[in-house]
């Protein structure tokens, strides 16, 4: 494990996004920070996407004779001066430790670790904001669970960061309600982070310039040697078009111990491991299982039903990962990890996807009109993963290899009924 004594420089860490889960991941990233000041700044940065409102009357900070609870203020401001997002997670006290920064660009100066927490649709626009503002040796973690796919092929949140950034990005997802974990519930989850070939420790790591580097400061890209570039593999066992820079040899290594230190509490257990193929699709793919064990719910068919399409599920969730990223998934990544049977079994037992299609069912209207009636604006993920994957599937001539999933997005285009789900399972 590093000591000060071996390295002379801190990793800062800034969390991207504060929304329930991105809280909940800087209140970890925070305690944990604060207990290891040998190997993280204490100060850790939350990017919050501004907003004003003033104390709920629900809140246990409400005082109507509060400028607070009577008039509008930034959330940053509520966030640092009550030490809880009384929006986004409220009751939940976070570390005085983290600070709520409205400032993308400023958050993330300097910042050797980032980690990703925010809708997917907003990943383009805020690495653009953001490419010109980090080191170039930075390094982070993607918890913005599933992936993005069209019929062409299927694309990594992770690696998309990666790639607009200029940085490798790892991922990390599991059976993570975010309420619960900020309740400090107990709870697991699946870190996926295949450590470049670069950031190994070996002597030709580039010590951080001594001369031209501010007291107590990380360098920034103008005082590194620019042309320490190194390639790496992606998860299709291609080589990257991203061209990794050596991070110093005076920061601690980012490998699989250090992240553990970063984001394992005695409540939320960590296991690092190298697929992140596999993390990023279980955290997709157990969406559309979960429509569909919502599906023969709704029907009333009991467990025994429920369990032969999880069953099923997890098989072509196996099989859809060895198929497609063959030089990096594991199988057991979806059969042993949080972030596969896990996630599997908490969204197929009250997760949103399985929730509205099970009311659907019951109701007699379609999962279209469920969503709009009970999510108050939000969006199903399992409803668009389902097109895409049928798309992406029939594209190549493959949807007799997953009949689950495609029967799945035939009834959810009515071409088939649910009371079918038996026999398209069989096929």
């Amino acid at each position: 494990m590093a000591t000060l004594g071996a390295y002379s420089k801190k990793h800062k860490v800034t969390v991207v996004g504060s929304g329930n889960w991105g809280s909940a991941i800087a209140k970890i990233v925070a305690e944990n920070a604060k207990e290891r000041p040998d190997l993280f700044e204490q100060e850790v940065q939350m990017w919050v996407y501004e907003e004003e409102l003033t104390v709920p009357s629900t809140s246990k900070h409400y005082d109507a004779g509060s400028k607070f609870s009577t008039q509008p203020h930034k959330l940053t401001k509520l966030i640092n001066h009550f030490h809880e997002n009384v929006k986004y997670l409220p009751s939940i006290t976070l570390p005085s430790n983290l600070i709520a920064n409205p400032s993308l660009e400023e958050s993330v100066l300097d910042s050797t670790i980032l980690v990703f927490n925010l809708p997917h649709q907003f990943i383009g626009g805020l690495c653009d904001q953001m490419k010109d503002h980090i080191v170039p040796y930075a390094r982070g973690i993607s918890c913005i669970k599933g992936v993005s796919v069209d019929s062409e092929d299927v694309h990594l949140f992770s690696e998309s960061i990666g790639e607009k950034l200029g940085i490798y990005c790892g991922a990390l997802s599991g059976a993570n309600i975010a309420n619960e974990v900020a309740q400090e519930k107990f709870s697991e989850t699946t870190i996926a982070y295949d450590p470049p070939p670069m950031d190994s420790r070996n002597p030709s790591r580039n010590p951080t310039p001594k001369a031209t580097t501010p007291q107590g400061g990380t360098p920034s890209s103008s005082q590194l040697d620019l042309t320490a570039i190194n390639e790496h593999k992606d998860t299709r066992g291609k080589t990257s078009k991203v061209k990794l820079i050596v991070p110093p040899s005076d920061l601690p290594p980012i490998d699989h111990n250090l992240l553990k230190t970063l984001f394992h509490r005695p409540y939320f257990h960590v296991q690092v491991i190298s697929d992140v193929a596999g993390v990023s699709l279980g955290g997709a793919l157990k969406n559309i299982v979960a429509i569909a064990t919502g599906f023969v719910a709704g029907l009333g068919w009991g467990d025994n039903a429920k369990a032969a399409v999880m069953r099923v599920g997890l098989l072509e969730m196996v099989k859809f990962g060895k198929m497609f990223f063959s030089n990096s998934v594991h199988a057991g990544t979806f059969t042993e990890e949080s972030a596969g049977v896990a996630d599997l079994i908490t969204s197929c037992s009250g997760g949103r996807n399985y929730r509205c299609a099970k009311m659907s069912v019951e109701r007699k209207v379609s999962i279209e009109e469920v969503e709009r009636e009970e999510l108050n604006g939000q969006m199903l993920q399992g409803l668009s993963t389902a097109k895409e994957v049928y798309g992406f599937l029939k594209k190549r001539g493959k949807e007799d290899e997953f009949p689950l999933m495609v029967g799945t997005y035939r009834i959810l285009q009515c071409k088939v009924k649910v009371e079918d789900l038996p026999d398209l399972m069989g096929q």
